[in-house]
């Protein structure tokens, strides 16, 4: 349970609240070394979709034998959620916030994960955003819009924060977002301390932002390296384990752009299949850490064991 008024809640309906409860997926034990510092992959739970709302741009004539290759069955996908914490040099860095208990049933678990790791919101030193859609951003705010993280400073790419906070962007995202651009406007309001960053820049030691922008307008991956050893935060660069990875080029439905998302995409494939460079994707599969191969027809996704 959250450490704030919502744990006072939640203790004084706990009978209620724990039946009603989503299943907890806690990945506490998918984490790896580089050097002195430890990388560990939480669950905030996971996401309930249509799956129309990511196939519906894909060229449908081509669609079925991939989702029969990855098993997809059924109009609703449960893609995993997956918050990256950096522990190094005293520093206890969360990459995205989990979504909180304003989205959806399936998520908001992240303090529980927390917990399962021996930390507490109040330790947490920095949050850093790859964007600011529901799942990454609402868990900021606790459920009386009190900053869940207290201690924490909290970084966001400017171009990112500029797009949401922009009054024309609930007009120009469409209606089925909106509430996207609500959400976030106000959650990253209450961030008085927010602080930005650009493409490029080392916004903590071992830690560099890496534009892939598409998704959202501003979307930012990060680099984190110790010596020869590198990992990739990749956010929702790399959206999912399936179509992401066989067809690259194709667009998703839950880019923004789906032209830029995609080109994004392709090119971070590469890399990260060229460089073998360990990565995390918040909606991967087995808590989303592992590599990128390339196959005779694309990509594939390797957990980390696997």
């Amino acid at each position: 349970m959250i450490l704030t008024r919502r744990t006072l809640m939640s203790r004084l309906g706990a009978g209620l609240a724990l039946s009603a409860a989503a299943p907890l997926r806690v990945w506490s034990a998918v984490e790896t070394q580089m050097g002195t510092a430890r990388i560990t992959s939480l669950s905030d739970g996971y996401l309930t979709l249509p799956a129309s709302f990511m196939f519906g741009p894909v060229p449908q004539v081509d669609l079925p034998p991939l989702l029969e290759r990855f098993d997809l069955q059924g109009d609703i996908l449960k893609p995993d959620c997956n918050v990256t914490l950096l522990q190094v040099e005293g520093r206890n860095v969360l990459f995205d916030a989990g979504s909180g208990s304003a989205f959806q049933d399936s998520v908001g678990q992240l303090v529980d994960a927390l917990d399962a790791v021996g930390l507490a919101p109040d330790d947490i030193t920095d949050v850093i955003f790859t964007h600011a859609h529901p799942d990454h951003l609402w868990g900021v705010l606790d459920d009386f819009d009190d900053p869940l993280f207290a201690n924490a400073r909290h970084m966001i790419g400017r171009a990112e924060r500029d797009y949401w906070l922009d009054p024309a962007t609930i007009d120009a995202i469409g209606a089925d977002r909106a509430a996207f651009a609500v959400g976030a406007a106000r959650r990253l309001e209450a961030l008085e301390d927010l602080e930005t960053f650009e493409d490029g820049d080392e916004i903590l030691p071992g830690v560099a932002a890496v534009a892939t922008h598409g998704h959202t307008p501003g979307h930012m991956s990060f680099e984190i390296r110790s010596g020869s050893e590198a990992l990739m935060v990749v956010g929702d660069a790399i959206g999912n384990h399936h179509l992401a990875f066989a067809r690259p080029d194709w667009p998703s439905g839950a880019d923004q752009d789906l032209t830029a998302g995609a080109a994004t995409r392709v090119a971070l494939m590469d890399r990260l299949a060229s460089e073998q460079m360990t990565m995390i994707g918040y909606h991967l599969p087995d808590g989303g850490m592992g590599r990128v191969e390339r196959g005779e027809d694309g990509y594939r996704f390797v957990p980390l064991g696997g």
